[in-house]
Order: C-alpha cells, then sequence, then structure tokens
C-alpha cells in the first residue's frame, strides 16, 4: 500500500523545528554518498520547465525519493510536481507526496538553517529581516529563521505589491518599492525570485551583510551579482551543482569560488564568519537528499498519526 500525502497532509505532520533538525544532520552526514545525486532538467515547448532529483539517499534512512517538478513561473504555485519515497529494501512505493509542500519546506529551512550559521551573531534581536520574492519559500524561510533567531523588523519587496502586502501583514513588517531598498534597510537578505539579472550587487552591500539567494536554481536565473559574490565569504551546498547550474554559474564563478559548504561549516572543517564586518551569502542550489530528509520525516509522523490516503496502485 501506498500512502499519498496531499498539501493539507504534510502540514499536518511538519513543523519547523523538526524538519530543521533533520536537515541539519542531513548536512552533517550526506557528504560522501555511496549514490551521487542527479539534477535532470530540460526546457519545455510551453512556458515552464522539467526537473527531476535521484535519488534522495541518507545514511541510515533505508528508503530513498525520486522527484519530478514541474515549474511555470506564471502559475500558482509556480511549482508543481511529485515525490515518489521508494523502501531501499524492496523498491516498495511507501508514499507519494506533494512536491511543491515538500521543496518549499526543505529549502526554505535549509536557507534558514545556513543563513542562521552564517550571519552575524545578534543575541539581542535587533537585527533588521529583509525578504525579497515574498512567494511560498520565503514563506519557510521566514518561519524557520525566526525559530532560530529573533528581528526587531521586517521589510519586503516583491514585483507583485499584493503579495508584498499580504506577507509584511502575516509576518508583522513593512513593504519597500525595491530590492536596492531592502538592502539598505536590513542586515540579513532574502532572495527567493524568478530574476534572470543581478537584483543586488556590491554598491548595493554593506560590511557585515549577510545575503541568502535562493532563486539562482537553474541555469540563467541570477540574483545577486559576481562582484558581490566575489567580495563575500560565499557558501554553497554543493561546489560542482553551484558551479553547473547555481549562482556560480549565474555570475561566471568557477567552483572555487566557494569559500566553503554548508556541511563543512556544521561539521566544523570551516570556521564560516570570522569577523563582523564581513560580508556573507549562502548560495544553494537544493539537493536531492533534503527531500528525503523531509518526506521521510513526514512519511513516519503520518505512519503514525494515519494521515493521508492509503491507495494500492497494484490493485
Amino acid at each position: 500500500m501506498t500512502r499519498l500525502l496531499t498539501r493539507s497532509d504534510l502540514l499536518a505532520v511538519l513543523d519547523p523545528e523538526t524538519a530543521l533538525k533533520a536537515l541539519s544532520e542531513g548536512f552533517r552526514h550526506a557528504g560522501s554518498p555511496a549514490v551521487a545525486g542527479q539534477r535532470v532538467r530540460t526546457d519545455l515547448p510551453f512556458p515552464g520547465t522539467a526537473t527531476a532529483l535521484i535519488p534522495g539517499l541518507l545514511p541510515g534512512i533505508d528508503a530513498y525519493t525520486v522527484k519530478v517538478n514541474a515549474k511555470f513561473p506564471g502559475a500558482r504555485p509556480a511549482l508543481r510536481g511529485v515525490i515518489c519515497l521508494h523502501s531501499g529494501r524492496d523498491g516498495e512505493l511507501l508514499a507519494l507526496l506533494d512536491s511543491a509542500t515538500v521543496t518549499a519546506w526543505r529549502t526554505g529551512l535549509a536557507a534558514a538553517l545556513g543563513t542562521d550559521v552564517l550571519a552575524a551573531p545578534d543575541p539581542a534581536g535587533e537585527a533588521v529581516l529583509g525578504v525579497v520574492g515574498a512567494g511560498a519559500q520565503a514563506e519557510i524561510m521566514v518561519r524557520g529563521l525566526r525559530s532560530l533567531r529573533s528581528f526587531r523588523e521586517l521589510a519586503v519587496h516583491d514585483t507583485d505589491p499584493e503579495r508584498a502586502s499580504e506577507f509584511a501583514t502575516r509576518h508583522g513588517g513593512r513593504v519597500l518599492g525595491t530590492a536596492a531598498g531592502v538592502a539598505a534597510a536590513a542586515d540579513v537578505v532574502l532572495l527567493s525570485t524568478w530574476s534572470r539579472a543581478p537584483l543586488l550587487s556590491l554598491a548595493d552591500s554593506r560590511p557585515g551583510q549577510h545575503f541568502t539567494t535562493l532563486g539562482a536554481d537553474e541555469p540563467g536565473k541570477q540574483e545577486l551579482s559576481a562582484d558581490l559574490l566575489a567580495a563575500a565569504l560565499l557558501v554553497v551546498d554543493d561546489r560542482e551543482q553551484a558551479a553547473a547550474t547555481g549562482a556560480l554559474a549565474a555570475a561566471g564563478l568557477p567552483a572555487t569560488a566557494a569559500d566553503a559548504t554548508l556541511g563543512e561549516l556544521l561539521g566544523g572543517a570551516h570556521p564560516g564568519r570570522t569577523s563582523g564586518t564581513a560580508r556573507s551569502v549562502y548560495a544553494p542550489v537544493g539537493l536531492p537528499w533534503q527531500d528525503l530528509a523531509v518526506a521521510w520525516t513526514a512519511y513516519r509522523r503520518a505512519e503514525l498519526r494515519d494521515i493521508g490516503t492509503r491507495i494500492d496502485l497494484l490493485g
């Protein structure tokens, strides 16, 4: 039997703290998988792209994921698809999960984790948080980050003023008219857009700021300029992937331009930020094992609480 987990099912079983713990453990232990994850992407003869991530693997979990996504920037939601959770023992299809929800959670929370590790310490919670792109990933990113540290204020910008206003209302923030305006106001800036040209450059930044860029997750997309990336302590989730399809590729930078991976910071192999005046950037691509970390957490909780619909695909 296969458990079908819809968006509402997933929201019933997931919480940021548990998912953050699963992702943090994954970053510490996923450095040298027995089988490397692969990303397959193609343009479509429609206004979108198709992407597959295989296989999602983590030490200690006897299962793997296969994810198939459609990305259509003009649609709401812009990402639609399914994650297949298979048994590692016999390939049984344990669950089918809504990909948009799992992807938003694993991407947003992994970004929150990287942001907390890299941003300058702020024990008094006096920093201003900036958001550029008020979509689903930003929603989870802010929720996750606020579970890790406090902020005095939130500033948000989106090309859709109504969406920016709704986001600001939900999170107690204010709307600004440009990405540069957000960067000028904020100490920590989170970007999650469909931009194909840099939204911020070195001139828009100041010493001590941190930027997390999620939008450069496939060829042609770019949120931060090459001069800002080069001037910052630059951390990625995977060097080769970032140089092939991520923020490094978009800026014309090689894999060696990345100072470290988030796994190296969490595992103690790199010290991370050592100066309060350093700029820092976290520029992930998103890795298949992250799908498994969140999907496995959701599946086990759904099994315990009998949430979701059980279907017999062989019947």
